[in-house]
């Protein structure tokens, strides 16, 4: 295999205003996905355990239940992401994206039509499962090709600051979704919020996909993907996608899992555990739970993208690594601030803790993409990202109710936490840093590599 043909340097293409296209485009896909993966997980914590399943007279076994539906569209991401990102490696980022905003729509709008366990008894969770998975499927295919439309075309001394805007993405569609709520919440009594005013939100999906597909229609692909695809159908002998990147970069897959780890379990105890423990302990006021919500996302959104700045000046290491060290004390001090049931120490709390998530979540594709070469990138990224998610994210709300249930108590919730973050901690200190690294070089390093196997082969 020869050396890749030397096309015009990515790190110079597009122009600045050519970048902004490519991340807006990536942000609009973004922000509608992720307003409807996480209009699921604020709607599991308030609604679907009493609407879609039986009642017990613990509440919290509602919420474990609508938890584990929620589990599944984690455990069908590993899947998506190994599929589109097959996809995107050989046919391109644009044509993947197009097709994840759709399928996730689709689900998400049809989850709002579906009638209650009373109505239609097991069929209602059984049906809630199928479009949770479904949904689940096309968003394992989209925070792959969401960063690396960006990360592929940022100049290398500032992609951790470009590839973090599409990360900014996900807190504003979180955002939009709990602001929806809010709304309903507030407009619409108890009795008709939780009878019908929720599915208003999951209507909404089908005029939001409209927007977010139009804009992402106009994203071009990156110069380095097109000479990557051209040099895999040139030379039959260099391959792409799932089995490849494993076979040629499992380190490179099981660091992005360990980046990945705290991060994701951080997150989703933040967001949605939180809401738990104060609705079922302290049996706190929805419309205010849903506002400290929003603060938190208003800051998430402002705050991610100058910790991108911070990885591109001090490296993806020290800002990643104070992100772990910062995350695992959060869960001691906040829920002795929900316990004080302060409305200013509640939203404080919950700020603090998606504040210090986002040092580990900024850096988080300027390190994926600079794993693994273009051929394979998207299957890499997305493969650690989303098998991840199924032992990360997915359990984290889970465990924590489960915990709460049986214990009474948030101390092994702080003590899982900071578990977690010992294990994303450890893996960054072993890791190389890659702070400025040229994705091109790093392609041309897998050639030469390429070639050196194919030159053993042959001498075999």
């Amino acid at each position: 295999m020869s050396a890749p043909t030397r096309a015009a340097d990515p790190a110079a293409s597009p122009t600045p205003s050519g970048l902004r296209r490519v991340v807006a485009a990536s942000m609009a896909g973004t922000v509608v996905e992720w307003y409807e993966f996480f209009l699921y997980a604020t709607a599991a914590s308030l609604v679907f355990g009493t609407y879609f399943f039986p009642q017990t007279g613990s509440s919290l076994d509602g919420i474990i239940a609508a938890f584990v539906t929620y589990a599944v569209g984690f455990v069908a991401r590993p899947l998506g992401g190994v599929v589109f990102g097959q996809i995107g490696d050989r046919f391109g980022r644009k044509p993947t994206l197009q097709a994840t905003i759709i399928i996730v729509g689709v689900a998400t709008f049809l989850m709002g039509c579906l009638p209650g366990f009373v109505e239609i008894g097991y069929w209602a969770p059984a049906l809630l499962v199928a479009l949770r998975f479904l949904q689940g499927f096309a968003v394992g295919g989209e925070w792959g090709g969401a960063v690396l439309l960006v990360a592929e075309q940022s100049p290398n001394r500032s992609r951790a600051f470009w590839s973090s805007w599409p990360q900014a993405a996900v807190p504003v569609g979180n955002l939009l979704a709990t602001l929806v709520l809010l709304i309903t919440s507030w407009v619409l009594s108890s009795e008709d919020f939780l009878g019908w005013g929720w599915r208003i939100a999951f209507w909404l999906s089908a005029v939001i996909v409209l927007v977010g597909f139009y804009i992402r229609r106009h994203v071009e692909e990156a110069p380095i993907f097109l000479e990557a695809k051209a040099q895999v159908e040139a030379e039959k002998a260099v391959s792409y996608g799932v089995v490849e990147v494993l076979r040629r970069y499992p380190v490179g897959v099981l660091q992005a899992m360990g980046v990945r780890f705290a991060e994701n379990i951080v997150y989703y105890i933040v967001v949605s555990f939180s809401i738990v423990y104060l609705k079922t302990v302290h049996e706190y006021d929805t419309s205010q739970l849903l506002l400290a919500l929003l603060i938190a996302h208003v800051v998430h959104f402002l705050v991610i993208p100058q910790v991108g700045r911070l990885a591109d000046r001090f490296g993806r290491r020290p800002v990643a690594l104070t992100g772990a060290i910062l995350s695992a004390t959060w869960a001691f001090f906040a829920f002795p601030l929900f316990d004080t049931l302060n409305p200013v120490l509640i939203v404080l709390a919950v700020t603090v803790g998606l504040t210090f998530h986002a040092f580990l979540y900024a850096p988080q594709p300027a390190i994926m993409a600079e794993l693994f070469p273009t051929r394979m990138r998207y299957s890499g990224v997305s493969l650690g990202a989303q098998v991840t998610a199924i032992a990360a994210g997915s359990l984290a709300p889970i465990l924590a109710t489960q915990w709460l249930r049986d214990f009474g108590s948030w101390t092994p919730v702080s003590i899982y936490i900071a578990i977690a973050c010992l294990i994303t901690g450890t893996t960054i200190v072993l890791m190389r840093e890659t702070k400025g690294a040229s994705l091109q070089a790093i392609d041309e390093a897998d050639a030469a590599r390429t070639a050196e196997l194919l030159r053993e082969k042959e001498r075999a």
